[in-house]
């Protein structure tokens, strides 16, 4: 419900939106927290307790399955998004220059779009052309497992299919300290320090 008041302001009456300042407030803070996560020197922030990572079965582009499971062995950059999201299409580019360094070094991106089907996701690589998979969950049931609060939210799957990193808003994926760290986390299963 909005409230009205008269400011002194050129005279006119202004009307005030207790509702629209929240939102106001809250599109300010997520704006914030997306340009600085955004900023240089970016780390993957490690949760408390690695978990198992939950299993899902998605169809991409052309129909293609893709398991999680299938993947085993490599570390998995897990990411889910959608068209419609500001942050994740910022950080969409960036992901694509980092799949080309990382793609033949054991590390997977998997881009989840979340609740919208493949001719919309590929209208959406017409102007951001990606070459990683980039699964479907129609129905959001994988987005639900996962427990995502927020688009971009990416996880970070080890090699043993622990999720060890979990981060919320949009990244430059293709930052040496974040190449460095997913290669490393790679680098640890080989028994390498």
């Amino acid at each position: 419900m909005c409230a009205g008041y008269t400011s002194g302001y050129g005279g006119y009456a202004v009307m005030v939106c207790n509702g629209f300042r929240i939102f106001l407030c809250h599109f300010l803070l997520l704006l914030t927290y997306t340009v600085s996560a955004a900023e240089p020197g970016q780390t993957l922030p490690v949760v408390p307790q690695p978990f198992p990572a939950p299993e899902f079965s998605l169809k991409g582009e052309g129909g293609k399955q893709y398991r999680l499971s299938d993947f085993r062995g490599q570390v998995v950059l897990l990411n889910f998004w959608a068209t419609w999201c500001p942050p994740c299409r910022r950080e969409m580019p960036s992901m694509e220059r980092a799949w080309k360094i990382l793609k033949d070094k054991g590390v997977v991106i998997l881009a989840i779009n979340v609740g919208e089907d493949e001719d919309k996701v590929f209208e959406f690589t017409g102007q951001y052309p990606v070459s990683f998979p980039l699964p479907l969950d129609l129905d959001a049931s994988v987005v639900r497992q996962y427990r995502v609060t927020g688009l971009p939210t990416t996880y970070i799957i080890n090699p043993k299919g622990l999720i060890t990193h979990r981060t919320m808003g949009s990244r430059d994926w293709d930052q040496a300290d974040i190449i460095k760290q997913l290669l490393d986390m790679r680098q640890q299963k080989q028994g390498v320090e």
